[in-house]
């Protein structure tokens, strides 16, 4: 049986033991997937529970000074997706005040220690935690002699000769590298959700779209798309989609919408996964209605000729 928690367990969760992957698995890319898999093969050989522990907000969400910093995916993907990847726990940490004032020695023996009963903990390269990031392998190393666990850390994985990492990828997005950011990540990049209402307006202008949103997160990526969307059909459908804050008709959250072409359906309530293929225009102010849905004809008529030379990626969510 699977478990999700958000704070630090008061009694153990895992009496018996447990084996600890710790990380912000913003994205799951290969390197998370490299560390991830190591703590289930090891879990499965002391025939105990893998728990990945995260944190939510991420610290370099909480610490930010102005807008938040982009992010490749929202909580409940990631808990899906470490789930999917043979977690049988998955801790979403509360990142907050009392968090970042908690030391680190703390923290090992509150949560690792009392509260996932860790045989092992296994962490990604130059992993710190703990106030002031006073935490690093080597005391957990120390430590875990003290409280019957070891410690290990994973060997970079590298591409191209560089390390894979979360800002590589966000940088491959906002450059339109899709390829790049689909080889860093394993798989094509997508944002799923279920979709929402909106204010209907694409209806209204012969546009209608399945909308997402990415509930008071920012987005790694920002302007107009050919995609396409899983879970509609058997096969994945073609569409285009613009992500942003809808600039021409006064939009502030961050939106996602999801043009899927000839498409008649109800989507309300679905839950969708809309893969992106390649960047088409960067998010702009139209000075009226008309300009705009000319603009998002033309939008249409590209990303159709660009779908036609590209398979989708990912299976149908």
């Amino acid at each position: 049986m699977t478990f999700l928690f958000r704070d630090a367990p008061g009694t153990p969760r895992c009496p018996h033991g447990s084996v600890v992957c710790i990380g912000a698995f913003d994205g799951l890319h290969l390197g998370h997937r490299a560390l991830v898999g190591h703590a289930v093969e090891r879990a499965r050989a002391l025939e105990l529970p893998a728990v990945a522990l995260s944190f939510e907000p991420l610290p370099r969400e909480f610490f930010a000074s102005g807008a938040l910093p982009p992010r490749l995916m929202l909580p409940r993907a990631k808990a899906e997706g470490l789930l999917d990847a043979g977690c049988t726990g998955v801790g979403l940490l509360r990142f907050n005040r009392a968090m970042t004032s908690m030391p680190a020695e703390d923290f090992v023996r509150k949560v690792l220690v009392e509260g996932l009963s860790a045989r092992e903990v296994w962490v990604g390269p130059g992993f710190r935690f703990g106030h002031a990031r006073g935490g690093d392998l080597a005391l957990l190393q120390t430590m875990g002699r003290e409280s019957g666990f070891s410690a290990h850390a994973i060997a970079p994985v590298q591409l191209d000769g560089e390390r894979v990492s979360s800002t590589r990828i966000r940088s491959a997005l906002a450059a339109g590298d899709f390829a790049l950011a689909a080889r860093l990540l394993g798989r094509p990049y997508a944002i799923g959700g279920h979709v929402v209402r909106g204010k209907q307006l694409g209806r209204t202008l012969g546009f209608p779209t399945a909308n997402l949103r990415f509930r008071g997160k920012t987005p790694a990526l920002r302007g107009i798309y050919a995609t396409w969307v899983h879970g509609v059909a058997a096969q994945p459908w073609p569409s285009v989609s613009s992500f942003g804050t809808r600039p021409t008709v006064d939009g502030v959250e961050p939106l996602l919408e999801a043009h899927l072409f000839d498409y008649a359906g109800d989507l309300y309530g679905r839950r969708i996964e809309v893969e992106f293929v390649a960047h088409l225009r960067d998010e702009e102010k139209f000075p009226d209605l008309p300009a705009l849905v000319a603009q998002m004809r033309c939008d249409e008529a590209r990303a159709r000729s660009i779908l036609q030379l590209h398979e989708p990626q990912r299976a149908s969510a």
